[in-house]
């Protein structure tokens, strides 16, 4: 049940990463592990994909048998809920939400939860920005705005909810008392 990184047989390539399944000795008394593959995005049919985290992996149905001798160590692979929540990534912190059918190129999805404008799950390397009206979350980029802006403001409405507030406030910011933080992912 732990998760490890195997050694690849190119070096330049970065460990892969499995969920050992079963450690065996056979007749020469070599030690074999089963393992789960969990597949990168940059590692899955059509290449990666516009929503994954740096760190985001995907758990396949694809299982082998490998020497133990290509475990470089154990690594740890959370839940994305968990994986947000963490006060301290580690190098060897990843996270799972999608499983992958190697054999097909498919994703088994249950409900993904979008964000935004442009509809794209949440994706933790990119920062988001919460309307203080409807509360949803947003990427500067979609609103007009540069990270650099975001991070700046004291107070986010959102264009559909600025356009029901009063004309004569700014777009997208109300200054408010310095106690208010703004909401960011």
């Amino acid at each position: 049940g732990d998760c490890v990184l195997m050694r690849p047989s190119d070096s330049d390539k970065p460990p892969y990463v499995a969920r050992v399944e079963n450690i065996e000795a056979d007749h020469q008394n070599s030690v074999k592990v089963r393992v789960q593959w969990y597949y990168r995005p940059e590692e899955v049919a059509g290449g990666c994909k516009q929503f994954p985290g740096t760190k985001e992996l995907f758990l396949s149905d694809h299982y082998d048998v490998q020497s133990a001798h290509a475990i470089e160590g154990k690594c740890k692979v959370h839940s994305f809920k968990n994986y947000t929540k963490l006060e301290n990534m580690g190098p060897k912190d990843y996270f799972c939400r999608f499983e992958y059918e190697a054999a097909t190129g498919e994703f088994t999805l249950d409900r993904v939860t979008v964000y935004c404008k442009c509809k794209m799950p949440y994706n933790p390397d990119d920062l988001m920005v919460q309307c203080e009206e409807c509360k949803d979350w947003f990427h500067p980029s979609c609103m007009g705005m540069t990270i650099e802006e975001a991070k700046k403001l004291d107070y986010f409405l959102c264009s559909d909810c600025s356009s029901e507030h009063d004309a004569a406030q700014p777009l997208n910011t109300v200054h408010v008392s310095p106690s208010r933080e703004l909401k960011v992912k």
